[in-house]
C-alpha cells in the first residue's frame, strides 16, 4: 500500500477533505489510516502524521487569510501566547513520553484520545459565535496555559495540529469568533507542533521519514488538496450530520487501533 501513490494521495485527499469541512487538517483521521491500512507502527505512524500536519497547518494559514485575515490574528497575541506558554511545555514531553511508551501501550493511548476526540466533535464542537468569555484577568491566564499544556501532549500523542481541542478552548475560554478560532488555532499549532517534532528528531523512530520520503510527500500533497476541497464545501454539508459521522469515523478507527495493539 505505501507504495501505491494513487491511495497514497486519494486517501489524504478523502482524509483532509473531511477535516476541512470542520476547520482541521486531518490528522485525527489520518493517523487510523497510517497504522491500519499502511502498517506503520505507531510511533512511525504519529511521526509521520505529525510530519504531514505542519505542511498542511502552514498551508492552510494563507488559505484563510481571505476570510480571516492576518492582522486579525496578530491583533490577538497575547491569546496566542497565552496557550502557547502551556502547549509548547505539553509539546516536549508529550513527545518524550511517546518515545519511551511500548508499542500496545501507545496504540491503546491513542484509541483512548481519538475517542476524546470524538466526544469533543459531538459536544465542545460550538459553532455560535458572540460568546462570551468564561473567566477572565489572572485565572483566564492559568487556565490559558493550563489548557495548552494538555493540548501540546495530546498534539504530540497523536501528532496532530490539536485543533479540535483548541478551537473549542479558544472560543469558550476566551469568547473568540469560531471563524477566528480557526486561524488563532493554527497559530499556536504551528509553534506547538515544531516543538514536538524537534523532539521526536532525537529518537531514531524519525528515520522512518528519510525511509518514506516519497510517500510523505504524497501524502502531504494530497492532505493540502483535500483541506482545500474542504474548505471550499464548508457551509454546503450542514454540521448536524457533519459532525456524529465525523464522530463515528473517530469510534470506528479508535477500535481498530485497540485492536491492532
Amino acid at each position: 500500500m505505501r507504495d501505491n501513490k494513487a491511495a497514497t494521495f486519494g486517501g489524504a485527499a478523502i482524509i483532509g477533505t473531511l477535516g476541512g469541512l470542520i476547520g482541521l487538517g486531518g490528522a485525527e483521521f489520518r493517523l487510523p489510516l497510517l497504522i491500519g491500512a499502511f502498517q506503520f507502527p505507531a510511533l512511525e505512524a504519529v511521526i509521520v502524521n505529525k510530519a504531514t500536519s505542519l505542511v498542511v497547518v502552514a498551508s492552510a494559514l494563507p488559505f484563510r487569510a481571505a476570510a480571516v485575515p492576518f492582522g486579525e490574528v496578530a491583533a490577538h497575541w497575547s491569546i496566542v501566547l497565552n496557550l502557547l506558554a502551556g502547549s509548547l511545555l505539553g509539546a516536549w514531553l508529550g513527545a518524550g513520553w511517546a518515545t519511551r511508551l511500548k508499542s500496545a501501550t501507545l496504540h491503546r493511548v491513542i484509541a483512548l484520545l481519538l475517542v476524546g476526540i470524538a466526544a469533543l466533535l459531538l459536544f465542545g464542537h460550538d459553532q455560535h459565535a458572540g460568546r462570551q468569555a468564561l473567566v477572565s484577568g489572572n485565572f483566564q491566564l492559568v487556565a490559558g496555559a493550563a489548557a495548552g499544556f494538555v493540548i501540546g501532549v495530546v498534539a504530540s500523542l497523536l501528532g496532530v495540529a490539536g485543533g479540535e481541542l483548541l478551537i473549542p478552548i479558544l472560543v469558550l475560554l476566551f469568547g473568540v469568533d469560531i471563524k477566528l478560532a480557526g486561524s488563532l488555532s493554527l497559530a499556536v499549532s504551528l509553534p506547538t507542533m515544531i516543538v514536538g517534532f524537534a523532539r521526536y528528531s532525537r529518537d531514531r523512530s524519525f528515520a522512518v521519514l528519510e525511509h518514506n520520503r516519497l510517500f510523505v510527500l504524497v501524502m502531504a500533497f494530497g492532505s493540502i488538496a483535500g483541506t482545500f476541497i474542504g474548505g471550499r464545501l464548508l457551509g454546503i454539508v450542514p454540521s448536524a450530520i457533519l459532525l456524529p459521522l465525523l464522530a463515528a469515523i473517530l469510534i470506528v478507527s479508535a477500535v481498530k487501533v485497540w485492536r491492532h495493539a
